[in-house]
């Protein structure tokens, strides 16, 4: 297969849309978390996604292969809470390399099975690995600021353990993302050089942080150029933002890392804020007129979208980006 290195010079790669979205269409039952794993698990389970690619595995094949046809061309494997730090909450650490294995094992099949259909527009699949439910920068506990729930080696340990099954899995490339914390970050990236050193591989690493207000910081406190300049010791493929705004409220950040990085840009925004219901209003049509602005200016060389996003949106955002060349690497960097 084609090196996603040097296809991301030629054009504008499109990421998948929301996993959580999509899963929400089905309705689904504490039994569809248990089946054929957990039945007799103590805990209640409905709620924790990550598990359907052990109990439901067709509806995760189903929602790959939609964002697929839709035009993606990197689906997300469906690992966001694929840590044993976040499976903890449910007793399930256990669980963890067979939910990050079966989940790679998945989205591999449908990559395949789609470049084999379209030699010419290769499907890649990235490992999805989000920040965990714990900060190692801030205090859970308002009355002790010295108090840590996690510590640096204890998240780099979760992270290894969560590379190496997406990689045993067959996943092409990783990603980092939903940065809230770099610190926590630093411990994922820490865990993947580890894993490549002893495998003796190399392996593309994405790394996108989130903005979480109109302040332009990160929910530790750190600027744009701040988080880009912590994770920079690392060669990454790409470095961007992902979900808290939608496209719009996004762009000035996106500018920031346009001017200042040395790697590819991503942006996978939500489809806009959510309402009172915590549902996202903006139609596939709506974020693509946002989207048009970036490619316009030349910030991106990966897009897709993040919470509230579907196939619709991600099909929109895909017939747009094939019109546009792609953010030129290191060319801009100032």
């Amino acid at each position: 297969m084609k090196d996603i290195k040097s296809i991301l010079k030629n054009r504008i790669l499109v990421l998948d849309g929301a996993m959580g979205t999509m899963i929400q269409r089905h309705k689904l039952e504490e039994e569809d978390f248990r089946k054929g794993w957990f039945e007799n698990h103590s805990m209640p389970l409905k709620g924790n996604n990550d598990l359907l690619s052990l109990t439901r595995p067709e509806i995760i094949k189903e929602i790959h292969a939609l964002y697929f046809e839709a035009g993606a061309d990197i689906a997300e494997t469906n690992t966001f809470s694929g840590t044993t730090i976040a499976q903890a909450d449910y007793e399930l650490e256990s669980a963890v390399y067979d939910i990050n294995y079966q989940s790679a094992k998945i989205a591999r099949e449908v990559a395949d099975e789609f470049t084999e259909k379209e030699p010419n527009k290769p499907r890649f699949v990235a490992g999805s690995m989000g920040p965990t439910n714990r900060t190692a920068s801030i205090s859970p506990d308002v009355n002790d600021p010295g108090f840590r729930g996690v510590t640096f080696d204890e998240l780099k340990l979760a992270y290894k353990q969560q590379v190496e099954a997406l990689i045993d899995g067959g996943v092409d490339l990783l990603l980092v993302e939903t940065v809230f914390d770099t610190l926590n970050a630093k411990a994922a990236l820490f865990a993947i050089d580890e894993v490549q050193e002893e495998k003796e591989i190399k392996i593309p690493v994405m790394v996108s942080g989130t903005i979480t207000d109109q302040s332009g910081r990160t929910l530790t406190g750190q600027t744009t150029e701040a988080f880009l300049i912590s994770v920079s010791h690392m060669d990454l493929l790409t470095v961007g933002l992902n979900c808290a705004l939608g496209a719009s409220m996004m762009r000035p950040y996106l500018q920031v890392l346009d001017k200042k990085s040395k790697f590819g840009v991503s942006a996978h925004p939500n489809a806009g804020l959510p309402n009172e219901f915590g549902e996202y209003d903006e139609t596939p049509e709506m974020m693509a007129d946002q989207i048009k602005e970036y490619l316009n200016e030349g910030l991106v060389n990966i897009i897709g979208g993040c919470c509230g996003t579907t196939p619709e949106h991600i099909s929109a955002i895909a017939d747009l980006a094939k019109t546009y060349s792609p953010r030129e690497i290191e060319v801009n960097v100032k």
